[in-house]
């Protein structure tokens, strides 16, 4: 059996296969040019603008690209080099010869990174238009669904699409289903017409339809795309002449067991099926007036640290499938921690603190919707304090360590002001509204305790914990904890925990994760999409469809 490479999510432009970037002033051009011969794997070629999991990679590194380093860009115009097309979604050969896990994992990371342009366009100011030069099908057509509006040249053959379902018999993976109708409008019985055809709509219908804003004649296609760029900056609040941040690649050491970084670092047992994430606080009090904050640049320890515990969850998420618990840790000096929140909330609006919470929020939800089970130990040395407490929020539970004799080295757990509002779910709900179903007492007593330093008892009593063992209980507790856990089933683990940590709220976001989760998760294992004469395995081939007709 051949082992494949681990899969790197750090890239820079020098690099990029696929995606081309440029600018001029207040506007980015980000155009998709797919070379069909650098797919991430082999066995396929990425004909016509497909996209593989290589190509989102270097997507979600671009756009952090145009967020930091060029803060000047207010608008995005999303393209294609390609004649005639825009994109044709992810490739199908890849999906025919992909592993269900590889499947699913590769519609996540999509998703996640059109979620990411969306919040990028709700919280910063970064707005985003689909210049649709070509035809536009499938995960193509769900890209530009994630920009802030969409123009397709009228050129009587271009049209938008979602034909996985009469072509592949399977869903539109990266939440075009619910863009459509909950994000576009579309009305249902026109969005049934348009995903179960193959050709999808054009022209003035599909403006008609709601499914782009706007058509345009190829002669005067690029001026109102850039008429609506232009439009759309306006109302950024972005900065003008601005110097940007360049994010440089990060000081990581892979080992069998471990994955190092400079304020996060990652040991693995494979034994217990187990991974310890560690974050660490700065060394040295962090930057705090804007002037230092802007010298630090990329190794301010908010950005350095997110930026290394976002590829952390990547990597452990794409290359150890295995590792079905995630404990996380902290260690270091809290009041360094709470120092950096202080400057986080002194200087919110300034345009790189205000990315680097973007990156904090993000980078939460991207631990919120991971299927591992997460278990935070606050032990000795722990510093779950403000912005690092998220992670004990994050938790399907959090065991704090009680040392009720020897109050100097108990932990201690402090919340900040960001707690409360700065790192929304998905879900638009805080971690601590999403805990406390928003009951206002809870709420109010989680809010008065903002500055104090809780042990284990205050802590349990708030609400904020799930079980203070003492010294004695601990070790026995959290073995036995953990090794229950491992024993139980993966895939009712995954759909139990989607499940409570999305109990209250719902919008968009939460209906296109748990749709995949629940839909497309059940349907790439069904023989109508990947059996012998399955349609995504004769895709291509020449050879009939045969499907299951039994209603399951």
């Amino acid at each position: 059996m051949t082992t494949m490479p681990q899969v790197d999510y750090q890239t820079n432009p020098a690099q990029y296969k696929h995606i081309q970037l440029a600018f001029d002033g207040e506007i980015a051009t980000l155009s998709i040019n797919i070379n069909e011969d650098a797919g991430i794997r082999p066995g396929y070629k990425l004909k016509l603008n497909s996209y593989d999991l290589g190509v989102d990679i270097e997507l979600h590194d671009a756009l952090q690209r145009i967020r930091f380093e060029h803060p000047e860009v207010r608008s995005v115009v999303v393209t294609s080099l390609k004649d005639r097309v825009f994109c044709s979604g992810a490739n199908i050969f890849m999906l025919g010869v992909s592993t269900h896990g590889w499947k699913v994992n590769f519609c996540k990371f999509t998703n996640e990174t059109r979620n990411g342009i969306e919040d990028s366009s709700k919280h910063d100011g970064l707005k985003f238009v689909a210049a649709l030069n070509g035809a536009c099908a499938g995960g193509g057509y769900e890209l530009a669904l994630a920009c802030d509006e969409i123009v397709l040249v009228d050129d009587r053959s271009s049209a938008v699409s979602l034909p996985e379902v009469p072509l592949l018999g399977v869903l539109p993976g990266t939440g075009g289903l619910t863009r459509v109708t909950d994000k576009r409008h579309v009305r249902h019985d026109l969005a049934d017409i348009f995903c179960t055809s193959v050709e999808g709509v054009r022209g003035q219908k599909a403006v008609d339809w709601r499914l782009v804003d706007a058509i345009a004649k190829p002669a005067v296609f690029k001026e109102a795309v850039q008429a609506r760029a232009t439009k759309l900056a306006a109302s950024s609040k972005r900065p003008v002449g601005a110097k940007g941040v360049t994010l440089t690649p990060l000081n990581r050491s892979i080992s069998a067991d471990s994955v190092n970084y400079t304020h996060v670092s990652v040991e693995i047992d494979r034994a217990k099926r187990m991974a310890t994430f560690t974050v660490k606080a700065p060394a040295t009090a962090p930057a705090s007036d804007i002037a230092g904050i802007e010298a630090a640049g990329v190794n301010w320890w908010p950005l350095q640290m997110v930026r290394e515990l976002d590829d952390a969850i990547l990597h452990m998420r794409t290359n150890e499938l295995d590792m079905g618990t995630w404990v996380l840790k902290t260690s270091g000096d809290a009041a360094q921690v709470l120092a950096a929140d202080a400057a986080l909330l002194a200087h919110k609006d300034h345009w790189f603190v205000r990315e680097t919470i973007g990156h904090l929020r993000r980078t939460l939800a991207r631990l919120d919707v991971t299927s591992r089970s997460l278990f935070a130990l606050i032990e000795e040395g722990s510093c779950f304090v403000g912005t690092l407490a998220e992670l004990a929020f994050c938790a399907d539970r959090a065991y704090m360590l009680a040392l009720p004799d020897d109050a100097d080295k108990a932990p201690k757990m402090q919340l900040s002001e960001m707690n409360f509002g700065f790192f929304p779910m998905v879900n638009d709900q805080t971690r601590l509204q999403r805990r406390f179903y928003e009951e206002v007492p809870a709420m109010e007593a989680a809010r008065a305790a903002v500055g104090q330093a809780l042990d284990a008892d205050a802590a349990l009593a708030l609400g904020l914990v799930t079980a203070a063992p003492d010294d004695i209980d601990w070790g026995d507790e959290i073995r036995l904890a953990l090794e229950e856990r491992s024993a139980m089933s993966p895939d009712a683990l995954t759909g139990l925990e989607a499940n409570l940590r999305f109990a209250q709220k719902e919008n968009m976001a939460t209906r296109i994760f748990g749709r995949l989760t629940a839909w497309q998760n059940w349907i790439f294992q069904r023989p109508n999409a990947v059996g012998e004469k399955g349609a995504l395995k004769v895709y291509g081939k020449g050879e009939k469809v045969q499907f299951d007709m039994n209603r399951v």
